[in-house]
């Protein structure tokens, strides 16, 4: 008996020291991956930067071109009339165009070695990117394996006694928490993270615009990070409302999305979306009106993202003892019958929608749209 306790103390030691290790991994590729996004910054900034300076030099190089060539001209016509003119003009004309093939040169050489250094900048980047790439995936990877080894499975329920339902239930799990991470992770990195990120390198800037252009130019440059900043706080603010939307314990479904819906459409100004309310709305058990502002929501963003919908209608018909809704566009569409298989924003809806007794129905064609009727059974709440 003192054995088997052994064995297990054993086990538990290797196996909290293997989590320790592939935690510690994680934490390297993050730090790989922040750093390789630093330096991808600077590149940018830098690359930005001999990009304006070739345009100027290349604007350079033709003047100096143009003035190489009339100084030439005007060498060769004293050369060939040098009993009428003195040593010293001839002298002159051969100084001056020698002087501006010299800086031509010079510039020239400069045009070069700065097209060289963007060269290199652009394959750097490249592979830093990759980089990037390869380094989230592997952090998302880990996330899954450390998840799952320290996934406490007693919390499952009597219900999944069997080791495949349990494993399968599990790694079910893990994938949906994993790619709603994946996605905010995502949002945030493309939004305020690059915001603040462009600010953090814009700021260095600044005292070179000073330097250079002048309190004018500098003050111009804080007003542009000053706006910067606005809209990092407005993407916090939008991403913080899409992971739950405060007003909805306090106004109810419809009121927060009517307001949610008005966002979305002033944040794609290229897409207008038209919210309907029929009948009496009534305020719903909480869980009942998540499930519903997430399945709007899930639509509303399938329809101008993977849609490329401008117009999307929603509309809300109030019965008595169910709720009839209507998300509608003029997307590109789909084939229901070849999309991909085990789509995952659409079994999740479908999930949502079985979960509340409900029953939802999808019909669109290619070029011509897709319409979702999702009918659910209420209770008003007293």
């Amino acid at each position: 008996m003192p054995k088997d306790k052994f064995d297990i103390k054993s086990l538990d030691l290797v196996f909290n020291r293997m989590v320790k290790t592939i935690d510690e991994s994680k934490h390297d590729i993050f730090t790989i991956s922040e750093q390789s996004r630093k330096t991808f910054e600077e590149m940018k900034l830098e690359l930005e930067d001999i990009r304006h300076k070739i345009k100027n030099i290349i604007i350079e190089s033709d003047l100096l071109e143009k003035d190489s060539k009339i100084s030439r001209q005007k060498l060769a016509e004293v050369s060939r009339n040098f009993m009428v003119h003195t040593e010293q003009e001839v002298k002159e004309a051969y100084e001056q165009a020698n002087q501006i093939q010299i800086k031509h040169t010079l510039v020239q050489s400069n045009e070069k070695a700065l097209r060289e250094r963007r060269d290199d900048l652009e394959r750097r980047m490249k592979n830093l990117l990759e980089t990037i790439e390869k380094a989230d995936h592997l952090v998302n990877q880990v996330n899954v394996v450390l998840n799952y080894l320290t996934y406490d499975l007693k919390h499952v329920g009597p219900a999944l006694e069997n080791a495949k339902i349990k494993e399968d239930f599990t790694i079910k799990i893990i994938e949906a928490t994993e790619e709603e991470r994946k996605r905010i992770s995502r949002e945030i990195h493309d939004g305020p993270a690059q915001m603040l990120a462009n600010v953090l390198l814009r700021t260095d800037l600044i005292n070179r615009t000073y330097d250079e252009k002048g309190v004018e130019q500098a003050l111009q440059e804080i007003l542009s990070l000053k706006g910067m900043v606005r809209d990092a706080l407005h993407e916090v603010r939008r991403i913080i409302y899409d992971l739950r939307p405060m007003a909805l314990d306090d106004l109810g479904i419809v009121p927060t999305l009517r307001k949610y819906l008005h966002s979305v459409e002033d944040y794609n100004q290229d897409t207008t979306i038209q919210f309907n309310s029929l009948g009496e709305p009534i305020r719903l058990k909480t869980n009942y009106e998540i499930a519903v502002f997430r399945l709007v929501q899930e639509c509303v963003n399938n329809a101008i993202k993977h849609g490329k919908a401008t117009e999307i209608v929603v509309t809300f018909i109030w019965k008595k003892g169910q709720v009839v809704m209507s998300i509608k566009d003029n997307g590109i569409g789909f084939d229901p019958g070849v999309s991909k298989e085990g789509s995952f924003g659409l079994v999740g809806m479908h999930e949502r929608v079985e979960l509340l007794n409900g029953k939802m129905e999808l019909n669109s064609t290619v070029h011509q749209g897709t319409v979702v009727l999702v009918t659910i059974p209420i209770t008003e709440i007293k």
